[in-house]
């Protein structure tokens, strides 16, 4: 590269600082021979919105330093991004993930791992393990595969997995013993069985999430100390009142049956409930305003991102939303006043409760890898989240839930240089999420041109396989 005529050189690999004869200051002859820098962004300070402009020095996975912007400051040997007029933030972390079990090198994973990064998802959940994935958390931890950082669940505890306490607490052991990050808990678990499995879980000290079992109720739940509650899973059927003697059972999706006898009044204590109790949720928002909505599934299934699945998967999709909103049950009026509790909780939970954690729950009816992501920001949005909140509880949230607060989730030195750079403020408008200009994850540099080669390379696979 083209030296500054007033810079000075220097040649030590390790940055060592050097006199400079023109009497430059020691920050701008700083020399990094084998780091990445982001030069002249503006950055964003995720945790108040404030913004300064600076180069970003990546080295060895992580944010060296910050260096504010200075015109006559020269790198050596260094990679080059150009962030001038754009902006950077932290990876997003998705927290209701699904990963394939399938080997880690078989191309499904790849693709899929890949589709999350694509969007700017640096860290993800996995809400349905299986052994596969301890192998590919590692892997992907000590970057042997392109992949978001990974945390995976034990398999599913359901009604049907788990059946009597003895089994409880065997299995809870066994998957805590398994390296397992925490408990994948499913519908259908029975009272006693679920209490078994919180006393042997916190006695083995693995965390438990997921979905509320109707038998079990979501004031108990929370008083029990869920990790999470993921879509909202009981908050609804929590809001109707004893005295209209409902059968927990036939609540309906997520209590969409129930919808009438909710009474909001009640909104308040389950928040405050969560907040005492340490509960965090995961809306899983777009599962709602996608897959349970009245939009007709040819529009969604012509939506840009579609060419990135499969077409059986579409079909399939297709299928599962059809049979559930095209049923005589399905009104697209208590549709609406459905959503409207559900924004409500969402408010009460991110304002009065523990706190809110993002995630869209992909692949999942119409919701693709990475691009759901996208669809879930904005319906934190409409639910009255400003930006930089949405923004917030896919970046600082996660962190804190993973007790990884300065290690990923924000833009400080130190941190894993997990990294967002946009062409538009996505504060001023969330949409401006879409499309990045590139992403990194632990330094590995992904540029635009990178994305949208290997999306076009997934495109036309799935081209070619159609009859």
């Amino acid at each position: 590269m083209k030296k500054s005529l007033r810079a000075c050189l220097v040649f030590f690999i390790s940055a060592t600082l050097i006199s400079c004869q023109n009497g430059k200051s020691e920050q701008e002859k700083k020399v990094y021979s084998t780091a990445t820098v982001i030069t002249a962004v503006n950055i964003i300070d995720i945790h108040d919105g404030s913004i300064s402009k600076g180069d970003v020095v990546i080295d060895s996975g992580r944010i060296k330093e910050i260096l504010p912007n200075l015109p006559e400051k020269d790198w050596e040997d260094g990679e080059l991004i150009n962030g001038e007029g754009k902006y950077l933030l932290p990876g997003l972390a998705e927290m209701h993930a699904h990963i394939p079990s399938v080997m880690w090198n078989d191309p499904q994973m790849e693709e899929t791992l890949f589709l999350y990064l694509s969007n700017g998802v640096t860290t993800i959940r996995g809400m349905l393990g299986h052994p596969l994935h301890l192998e590919l958390r590692t892997k992907a931890a000590n970057n042997e595969i392109l992949s978001p950082r990974i945390y995976t669940s034990s398999p599913s505890l359901n009604g049907n997995t788990v059946t009597s306490p003895e089994m409880a607490k065997e299995m809870v052991t066994n998957y805590q013993k398994e390296g397992y990050d925490f408990l994948k808990l499913h519908p259908g678990i029975r009272l006693h069985v679920f209490d078994e499995i919180v006393k042997t879980a916190k006695e083995v000290g693995i965390p438990y999430a997921g979905h509320v079992s109707t038998l079990v109720g979501i004031r108990h739940a929370l008083e029990s100390g869920y990790a999470s509650v993921d879509h909202i899973d009981g908050f609804l059927e929590g809001l109707v009142p004893e005295s209209a003697h409902v059968n927990p059972t036939e609540n309906g999706f997520f209590g969409y049956n129930f919808t009438e006898k909710a009474d909001p009044d009640l909104i308040a204590e389950l928040a405050q409930m969560a907040k005492e109790n340490k509960v965090w949720v995961v809306p899983t928002q777009s599962l709602f305003t996608r897959w349970f909505s009245p939009t007709p599934t040819e529009r969604l299934a012509e939506e840009p991102e579609m060419q990135y699945m499969a077409k059986e998967v579409i079909e399939n999709w297709v299928n599962n939303k059809n049979n559930l909103t095209e049923s005589e049950d399905y009104d697209a009026g208590q549709w609406e006043d459905f959503m409207l509790i559900r924004k409500q909780l969402i408010k009460a939970l991110h304002k009065n409760g523990y706190g809110l954690l993002l995630g869209s729950d992909a692949p999942q009816v119409f919701n693709v890898p990475g691009f759901s992501i996208q669809h879930e920001l904005q319906a934190m949005v409409d639910a009255g989240l400003s930006p930089l909140e949405a923004l917030q509880i896919g970046t600082l949230n996660p962190a804190k839930y993973f007790h990884q607060e300065g290690h990923f989730g924000e833009i400080i030195e130190g941190a894993s240089a997990d990294l967002i750079l946009l062409d538009q403020n996505p504060l001023k408008d969330i949409k401006n999420m879409q499309h990045p200009a590139g992403v990194m994850v632990r330094g590995k540099w992904l540029s635009r041109e990178t994305i949208d080669q290997k999306l076009k390379a997934l495109s036309d696979k799935f081209k070619e396989a159609t009859p």
